[in-house]
């Protein structure tokens, strides 16, 4: 057996909401260099209001690390870190930990099997929440990530309590949630991708009897999650980054930045950043899942009662 057995008693509710935030920041922690360089690569050659021209060019995700480090220091790789452990959460915590309350809530009474349709209905359900309350988290990790790639001296914030600050008081209220149609629709997608791809592949290799429930069968399962959730989700990725991350008054709203990106670099803008979004959301997804299940087989063996 590798890694922790499975309890003979299932983690709670409350097991799953802890356990999904901790395992999302240290996802996060292992692969938010990777992130940035996806930020930094999708936003690349927009045009911004007032036109700006920057004198960086990114080529590839080992070259955007690189210039990164060599231009900005070592430091720039995890600026953001702050607003994103804080996103995780509050946003892992509901989109994933909730995700087999509200599952089982979707699930028909006397039902043996859980469908594909209550499958995803429930993913998009906790992925819609989660940005709701997570949106203003977003924000700020987003523009802190983009921040030195602009020579917008106004973009550069001190701390993420003055950007929050910043950002409420230039853009108002609004401003913190700025792109949350986009991010909903991206997360529902994620999640569909995501979620249901790893529990589908994890019941799966469990019921052909492949693999034994252990870390191996979750780091496979996990890995077809991230390759699955990349290819469906990086269209709306690039809008959600670009929208958030634009000046006041550049667009009017979600589509109308689609339509400009469109234009001006056609279809395959859409999957600007498709290497390291990969890359980031498949070792994210790894190395989430694999924590996420130990967690919960820690917690259940930590209470005697329960284990």
């Amino acid at each position: 057996m590798v890694g922790l057995k499975p309890p003979e008693v299932p983690p709670t509710a409350a097991m799953k909401f802890v356990s999904a935030g901790m395992a999302g920041c240290i996802a996060d922690l292992c692969t938010f260099p990777l992130d940035t360089a996806k930020v930094r690569l999708q936003i690349q050659g927009e045009v911004r209001i007032p036109r700006t021209i920057s004198s960086v060019e990114y080529r590839g995700v080992l070259g955007t690390l690189s210039t990164m480090v060599r231009t900005e220091g070592a430091r720039s790789l995890y600026r953001g870190l702050a607003a994103g452990l804080q996103r995780q959460m509050s946003f892992a915590s509901i989109r994933i930990g909730l995700y087999d309350s509200v599952k089982q809530l979707y699930t028909p009474k006397g039902a043996e099997n859980t469908g594909m349709s209550t499958r995803l209905l429930a993913g998009c359900t906790t992925g819609a929440v989660a940005v709701a309350c997570a949106q203003p988290t977003d924000v700020v990790k987003v523009r802190f990530q983009a921040s030195r790639a602009l020579s917008d001296s106004a973009r550069q914030y001190s701390s993420t309590v003055d950007a929050y600050r910043t950002i409420a008081r230039e853009e108002g209220i609004r401003g913190l949630w700025r792109g949350t149609l986009p991010n909903i629709a991206r997360n529902a997608i994620i999640n569909c991708g995501e979620l249901v791809t790893y529990d589908l592949l994890k019941d799966a290799l469990l019921r052909t009897h492949l693999m034994a429930d252990n870390v191996p069968c979750h780091f496979v399962a996990a890995f077809g999650a991230g390759f699955c959730a990349t290819v469906v989700a990086s269209p709306v990725d690039v809008v959600k980054t670009r929208y958030m991350n634009a000046s006041p008054g550049q667009y009017r709203n979600a589509l109308s930045c689609l339509l400009a990106l469109l234009m001006q670099d056609g279809p395959a803008g859409l999957y600007k950043g498709f290497v390291p979004s990969f890359l980031r959301l498949g070792s994210w997804n790894v190395v989430m899942f694999v924590s996420y299940e130990q967690l919960q087989r820690a917690m259940v063996l930590a209470r005697p009662g329960l284990a």
